[in-house]
């Protein structure tokens, strides 16, 4: 399992050279910096404690070009439980120091030596075992897992004491490492995926040598699992992955026991494919379980293929501090991204390991399609929209091409959507509550859907006084329409009727005009612009800072007594 991609956070453009040194060791790290301080910056935030906890929560390796005491001042409130954290390194901005902080169970000081090597200075390594041994013997390599922290903290304080160790089984990692080894040594660690009782003198090392092969029918399927698995002495931690067929690729009962044992979950065409991995041994079958064990650790990503997911996003306007925190995640773990291009870019950057197909606007149901094809083929793949997926956007097309489909593959794909903000609740937001009552968002293109019908609903929603939201309110190929909407409206609203105009909203260059039924004319508005029409009791008022404030009241007819 490969190590997740670190954030590179700056402050200023003074740390920039040296973030873009370290970014060079981390293929796909991104650099975020400061907004209105730093230029070049792969990404910008607007607020720096709560850009760091949000990346310590999500278990995102960072590494803070600043003073080491910002970035504990800043996390201390996160710091509940030492063993399940990620790396956290503070770095000088001129590269002069580094400093590992957290997560020393999670690879922090070989991070920060692979980061002084680059910037050639010496890492400040302050944890005693790795200074005495060279390694951390509680942090084994991706591939092995640690029996017990807590009896390995004391193993380790005693080898810190003066006591010598053998080591029994293949530890090929900690032969270069500097431990007092004695073949007659009362204390050993023991590497291997039998399960056995720790004695306090070892340290039990599992190899994730271990595949288990399940059918979705077999009842509490966790605890199944764990007494096959006892039966068969061998130890849970040294489980790998779960195998199943690819005809329950959709089980929840199968995701659910991948979930609780925390190992991934694989699917094959047969679970009888099992005998042909290389230096693998069938040693149980039984109630449709059978466990195979590796002489060494196994690579996952060689057995079968995990379920494909594709998830329909929505980026938002436009503005990357108005993107939902899942969309994030979901970005960074994707193989494939999909969607017109525009979109596309601006959820970048993206890593060279990611494939991007952009396609134009109008090919969306071939786009749904070609995700479908690609998740199925086990890929994490995402479709982008901006604002929200599920207005005039792609999470429809999406659930149609489903729904049209027989393809037993695609209907097995994990499929989600993901919302955002969507372009007329960003520009409501600007403008104060336009939208505060009840609303109804209209799209002005008749490209799916005839003007009769768009005349209709307009005619009909004005004459509801429901606040009105437009996109695609005109285009070169549609000149007339936005006019003959608004004297559809007109019919049903005062010209002193309170309008915005929202532009660009979220993205350079935005714009924001607070005008009037009466005033607003079409060559006032293009593609770009976010139409808003008030209701009857829509009000305005001056702002403190110059503009004004819009917002349509929850009241309606009668004001409630205050």
């Amino acid at each position: 399992m490969s190590r997740p991609v670190p954030a590179i956070v700056i402050l200023g453009n003074g740390s920039l050279a040296t973030a873009r040194k370290i970014a060079q060791l981390y293929p796909g790290a991104l650099i975020h910096g400061l907004a209105e301080r730093v230029e070049g910056a792969d990404r910008v935030y607007h607020e720096f404690g709560a850009t760091l906890r949000e990346f310590y929560q999500q278990d995102t390796p960072i590494i803070a070009l600043c003073a080491a005491g910002i970035v504990i001042r800043t996390l201390a409130p996160l710091l509940l439980e030492k063993g399940a954290e990620p790396p956290v390194l503070a770095v000088a901005e001129d590269g002069s120091a580094v400093v590992p902080l957290l997560g020393g169970l999670g690879g922090v000081n070989v991070m920060a030596r692979e980061i002084a090597a680059v910037l050639e200075v010496a890492a400040a390594i302050t944890t005693s075992g790795e200074l005495r041994f060279g390694t951390c013997l509680l942090n084994p390599p991706s591939g092995y897992a640690l029996g017990d922290l807590e009896s390995g903290k004391r193993f380790v304080s005693d080898l810190l004491a003066g006591h010598s160790v053998r080591i029994e089984g293949a530890a090929p990692w900690l032969d270069q490492a500097q431990l007092p080894e004695d073949p007659q040594a009362q204390r050993s660690i023991h590497v291997g995926s039998a399960e056995r009782e720790a004695s306090a003198n070892e340290l039990l090392i599992y190899p994730r040598s271990v595949a288990v092969a399940v059918s979705a029918g077999v009842a509490d399927l966790p605890d199944t699992i764990r007494a096959a698995l006892q039966q068969a002495k061998v130890a849970v931690q040294s489980l790998a992955c779960l195998v199943a067929a690819e005809d329950e690729m959709a089980s929840p009962a199968l995701r659910e026991a991948a979930l609780e044992l925390g190992v991934p979950l694989r699917f094959v065409t047969s679970v009888s494919d099992l005998s042909t991995l290389p230096d693998v041994t069938i040693i149980a079958t039984a109630h449709d379980i059978t466990i195979a064990v590796a002489e060494q650790p196994l690579d996952v990503t060689q057995i079968g293929r995990p379920r494909g997911r594709l998830a329909v996003i929505g980026l938002g306007p436009g503005a990357a501090e108005l993107m939902v925190p899942a969309v994030k995640a979901e970005l960074a773990r994707a193989t494939d991204v999909l969607g017109y291009e525009t979109y596309v870019r601006m959820a970048g950057p993206f890593r060279e390991d990611q494939v991007l197909h952009c396609t134009d606007n109008r090919e969306e149901m071939q786009r749904a399609r070609h995700a479908f094809e690609l998740a199925a083929q086990g890929r994490s793949v995402i479709v982008v929209s901006s604002g929200d997926p599920g207005v005039f956007a792609m999470a429809a097309a999406v659930l149609e091409a489903l729904h049209e489909s027989s393809e037993p593959s695609w209907h097995s794909v994990d499929l989600e959507i993901l919302p955002g903000v969507s372009a007329s609740l960003a520009t409501a937001a600007q403008a104060g509550a336009p939208l505060g009552h009840d609303f109804c968002v209209m799209s002005l293109s008749d490209n799916l859907k005839p003007w009769s019908i768009i005349e209709k609903r307009l005619d009909l929603a004005a004459e509801a006084d429901l606040a009105l939201a437009f996109y695609n309110p005109i285009s070169r190929a549609r000149p007339w329409q936005l006019g003959q909407a608004l004297e559809i409206v007109g019919r049903h609203r005062t010209s002193e009727t309170v309008v915005v105009l929202g532009r660009d909203i979220g993205r350079p260059g935005q714009s924001l005009r607070v005008t009037t039924l009466g005033e607003l004319t079409p060559d006032q508005v293009d593609m770009r612009t976010m139409v808003l029409i008030g209701s009857s009791t829509t009000c305005v008022f001056p702002r403190a800072e110059g503009g004004n404030w819009v917002y349509t009241p929850r009241w309606y007819g009668v004001k409630p007594a205050s």
